[in-house]
């Protein structure tokens, strides 16, 4: 299948699965980063005229709300910012003393805003009777690379099966401006993030060994225990069996 074909199909099913659902469109969290951006263009090109997309700035870096509105502007995509540092702060202070903002760990802090995120999507998605879409790829979903009931908490996944390579090819297909594809993958949750820092190796090894099973023995067992520790994270919550 080449890119054209699989944008199509991407389309397609989005389509399907918004109005199998009952509901008139889509909204996308847009962060300025590829995964967001090129899942706004395949939602604007399901919905061109029942798809939103929500800039919601948390302490961000100002180049990914640059980012996330050159999106917006070259595909005339309709969006709104919401901006969260306050209730990020107010929600630290709000919480028990023993753990203020100057203790809490950088990865509590950027579950938080992804949580944040959710909610904010959700309430959109509740007054429009729109579907939230996530930008999760195969690369990330594999490892549980995302918050759970953060990034995670959406209704679709479209771009769930392409690995991180796919994602950028089908971004260049689509037109995603070039500086948006060449800079480092990051959630943008504190300063200097970076996927790659966090995930202690990179999408082109993660990929490799995700579509041909091969990888150095250390790189395999790396990936493999990613795997088997996040695996709480890709199911509904457990229940016994008896």
């Amino acid at each position: 299948m080449n890119r054209e074909q699989l944008a199509e199909k991407l389309v397609l099913w989005i389509r399907d699965r918004v109005q199998t659902a009952g509901l008139k469109g889509a909204v996308v969290g847009m962060s300025g980063g590829l995964d967001s951006s090129v899942l706004a263009v395949l939602c604007h090109r399901a919905f061109p005229q029942a798809m939103l997309g929500l800039l919601m700035p948390c302490h961000s870096s100002r180049q990914d709300e640059q980012h996330a509105q050159l999106i917006a502007n070259k595909f005339s995509i309709v969006t709104k910012t919401v901006v969260l540092d306050a209730v990020f702060d107010g929600l630290l202070k709000t919480l028990p003393d023993d753990h203020e903002a100057s203790t809490v760990s950088q990865l509590a802090q950027g579950n938080l805003k992804a949580r944040l995120r959710m909610l904010t999507l959700y309430y959109f998605a509740n007054q429009l009777n729109y579907m939230v879409a996530g930008s999760g790829n195969k690369s990330e979903l594999s490892v549980g690379y995302f918050t759970k009931y953060g990034d995670g908490g959406v209704d679709i996944l479209p771009l769930g099966n392409l690995a991180k390579g796919q994602v950028i090819e089908l971004g260049v297909f689509l037109g995603i401006p070039q500086e948006i594809i060449d800079k480092p993958p990051s959630a943008g949750l504190w300063p200097g993030q970076t996927d790659e820092g966090e995930l202690g190796l990179s999408y082109k090894e993660l990929d490799h060994y995700l579509i041909t099973g091969k990888a150095p023995d250390r790189i395999k067992q790396k990936i493999e225990s990613m795997i088997a520790l996040s695996s709480h994270k890709r199911q509904t919550p457990l229940v016994p069996d008896f």
